[in-house]
């Protein structure tokens, strides 16, 4: 049984190194943090252990380095952003491991916050090198697991870490794991889960798993054009994967044998050339130089009325090419249309989904925006993930 965050908090910390994994992974621009949902999610946690006198060392990876030092991804702006919202000092250290570390760590006061340089630097950590992980646990008392966005990778700092010292979820991730069981296992009826995306091939396992459980499934993005051609439905130039017309067809199947309400937009946003806006018309039928970009309006009122008539709403992945702002309306649609739902439960999954929310300036009417995008899928999909499955 996963060891909980109140089960760590019930223990004296007071003068105990707590080592935290946070997923700190967030969008850089111009040196400074452009999206600090993710270290926003962890503050609680943080928040807590200083409360109770740990000294917390945080550790997280930033991008993909490729196991060396690249400047352009060290945590320093990550630090700034981070001693912004909790208002007071974290200090940093320019490594992981090695004599400095064990420096700073040791001068550390009561509730001081230690952020050790970016973890990915090290290519023993996404190797999960036994060695690494047992140096990492050297320096502390206790593991937290709050990274949610990277438990479903097997890394020294998410996996091999928690091998070595006493190991406990986080309150993020108790609280993510909270909401997506909720999901899967005992949703407040309707549950429509709404799945958007460029490539089925990336969703079909979760797809499966989840029609297990939903009562209406919504698909948008340019994944949709496989289904509507292995129904036959021409979608000009649209992105479609042949291969998988098969497997579409068996998911389709699959879908009428358990009786579950399946909805594909029925009108589209569509154009002839993919950079130019200005060949923007909204269809029913593909003519064959057409590329479909986002659901139609008609298509959006549908799905609009389906969220009114839920009770709880998982959303993962937009119905279009958002970062264009003529092919945004059905993304931002459906995220007014969470917001407005004070009636039903609205469980954003990480990935594409938070900048939408973000972006449509409804982040703080989400019941839960999850942290982890892939994590999420993962979870829903029915895997085990190991940076979880290693707290029991």
């Amino acid at each position: 049984m996963r060891k909980s965050f109140a089960d760590l908090l019930s223990q004296s910390l007071k003068g105990k190194v707590v080592l935290v994994r946070v997923d700190f992974n967030a969008p850089l621009k111009d040196g400074r943090v452009a999206d600090d949902t993710r270290i926003k999610a962890s503050l609680g946690t943080i928040q807590a252990l200083t409360q109770k006198g740990a000294r917390v060392v945080l550790i997280s990876h930033l991008s993909r380095p490729g196991g060396r030092v690249d400047e352009s991804k060290r945590l320093s702006p990550i630090r700034d952003n981070l001693q912004a919202l909790l208002g007071h000092v974290v200090q940093k250290v320019d490594d992981c491991i090695g004599p400095n570390v064990e420096s700073a760590i040791q001068n550390l006061n009561d509730s001081d916050v230690l952020l050790l340089e970016n973890i990915r630097f090290y290519k023993e950590e996404e190797a999960n090198d036994a060695d690494f992980s047992k140096r990492l646990a050297s320096y502390g008392d206790y593991f937290v697991q709050d990274a949610f966005g990277a438990v479903h990778r097997q890394h020294a700092s998410t996996y091999g870490i928690a091998q070595y010292l006493p190991a406990f979820s986080g309150l993020l991730l108790d609280k993510e794991l909270d909401y997506l069981t909720q999901v899967l296992n005992s949703p407040t009826r309707p549950l429509t889960a709404i799945i958007g995306g460029a490539k089925i091939s990336s969703k079909f396992s979760v797809l499966e798993n989840l029609l297990q459980t939903v009562d209406v499934m919504v698909l948008g993005g340019a994944m949709v054009y496989t289904l509507l051609a292995a129904q036959g439905i021409s979608v000009g130039q649209s992105l479609v994967e042949p291969d998988l017309i098969p497997k579409a067809h068996s998911f389709l199947e699959r879908v009428n044998t358990l009786g579950k309400t399946l909805y594909l937009p029925e009108d589209h946003v569509a154009v002839t050339s993919f950079d130019d806006p200005r060949t923007t018309k909204v269809v029913e039928v593909f003519n064959d130089d057409q590329i479909g970009v986002d659901a139609g309006p008609a298509s959006v009122a549908r799905i609009q009325g389906l969220i009114e008539s839920s009770k709880t709403v998982f959303w993962n992945g937009p119905l279009g090419v958002f970062e264009t702002p003529e092919y945004s309306n059905g993304t931002f649609s459906v995220a007014r249309s969470l917001a407005d739902a004070h009636h039903a439960t609205t469980i954003v999954g990480g990935g594409d989904s938070i900048a939408a929310v973000n972006q449509a300036g409804v982040a703080d009417q989400m019941d839960h925006i999850s942290t982890g995008g892939g994590a999420s899928l993962e979870f829903l999909e029915g895997k085990v993930l190991p940076g979880i499955s290693v707290l029991s």
